[in-house]
């Protein structure tokens, strides 16, 4: 009987580890979420043509408010594949809104944007005023913000934008006609 009682346990046990769990996309890419969801804080921040933008523009869609610096390595590293991202999706509600936050820097900022050929929302925040609004310490750092103006999530520090936990990420965010960024070298 004792014998009858371990093989079913045992059974039991090897069943549990046999059922999949389901992903997490946010844990797998190293998104931190809220525990409450509050409206993003809006701001108006002038592009390189100075232009003025604000986030409540992008309400509906959403998007990746993406911190930078010129002078941060990864920021540059990881900049090509979420431009390549964020214009890829752009047609299914992804939006790609990159704050610089280099201090009296604009024509390095114009640079860095022509020797890589980037064109989408590079906005301006050499006073840093939406970066301690945000409380950003580290760059780069990325907050996702829902259809809905809300923040659903943090990113702190470099990620593989153009991987299978980022695709898996996007996919979830706005549904399954994900289009996948290439890695740019």
């Amino acid at each position: 009987m004792l014998r009858y009682i371990h093989m079913l346990l045992l059974a039991g046990l090897m069943m549990t580890w046999a059922i999949p769990t389901e992903a997490d996309p946010f844990a797998d890419f190293g998104v931190i979420r809220p525990k409450v969801q509050k409206p993003a804080p809006d701001f108006t921040l002038a592009n390189l043509k100075g232009e003025q933008r604000h986030l409540s523009d992008y309400r509906g869609k959403v998007v990746l408010l993406h911190f930078w610096a010129t002078w941060c390595l990864p920021c540059r590293t990881e900049m090509p594949v979420i431009h390549h991202l964020g214009h890829s999706n752009a047609e299914r509600g992804l939006e790609l809104l990159c704050i610089n936050v280099d201090r009296g820097n604009r024509d390095g900022v114009r640079e860095f944007m022509q020797d890589i050929s980037l064109n989408f929302h590079t906005l301006l925040d050499p006073e840093g005023d939406v970066r301690n609004v945000y409380e950003v310490r580290g760059f780069p750092t990325t907050y996702i913000i829902g259809r809905d103006g809300k923040i659903i999530g943090r990113i702190i520090g470099e990620r593989d934008w153009g991987g299978s936990q980022a695709r898996l990420l996007i996919e979830h965010l706005l549904g399954s006609e994900f289009v996948q960024a290439d890695r740019i070298q």
